[in-house]
């Protein structure tokens, strides 16, 4: 990770990965091996290798195995014991803690993304830092809205009245803020939430 020279640090990455995933029959959807290599390690990997000043992630249900998937990577892991009670709850872990509360922005990113490149995170810090950290950002494809999203600093205070199963959608478009959107192609859209799309995406459940 590169350091930035501004006073505060840019940008710092949030990877949501503390939820249970129901529809995946019993396994977990962030251990399936994606060219062997665990999915949730795999996308920890891409955002330690951006531009991000740091990156903390969210874990919560079988929070032992993910860390053991994440082990020797440069990640600050913040366990969410409320996963059970919605998004919500792991947005406000994430932002509130210390690594992340004090950049310039925080960016999004569910870990459940296997198309996501460093490539694409590093364009969306380059937008947010072009706007001067004021902005939100939006990764979009086909110019339809997506993930990952940079929330700045002054909507840290909306995200911690965040409650339930929401994310940051609702929050975004009434911030009345400028949304600035980053098309980043397929990337932006290809979640895993069932067996069929983890092997749809080039995975393979293993437990």
């Amino acid at each position: 990770m590169v350091n930035s020279t501004h006073p505060y640090p840019w940008d710092s990455i949030v990877i949501l990965a503390a939820g249970k995933a129901s529809r995946m029959g019993g396994k977990h959807k962030l251990l399936a091996r994606f060219e062997g290599v665990p999915l949730v390690r795999r996308v920890a990997g891409i955002a330690t290798a951006s531009s991000a000043s740091s990156v903390a992630i969210v874990i919560g249900h079988r929070s032992r195995e993910i860390e053991q998937a994440l082990f020797g990577l440069d990640v600050t892991t913040v366990f969410n014991p409320d996963y059970s009670q919605g998004l919500a709850t792991s947005l406000i872990k994430g932002i509130s803690c210390e690594i992340v509360r004090h950049a310039c922005g925080a960016m999004i990113l569910p870990a459940d993304m296997p198309a996501v490149t460093t490539v694409d995170l590093n364009r969306l810090i380059e937008a947010f830092q072009t706007a001067g950290g004021r902005a939100i950002i939006r990764a979009t494809g086909n110019g339809q809205r997506g993930n990952p999203v940079i929330l700045p600093r002054a909507l840290q205070g909306d995200v911690l009245r965040l409650k339930g199963d929401v994310g940051a959608r609702d929050l975004i478009q009434q911030s009345g803020l400028q949304i600035v959107d980053v098309d980043i192609g397929e990337g932006a859209h290809l979640d895993v939430d069932t067996p069929e799309a983890v092997e749809a995406a080039g995975g393979a459940l293993t437990t």
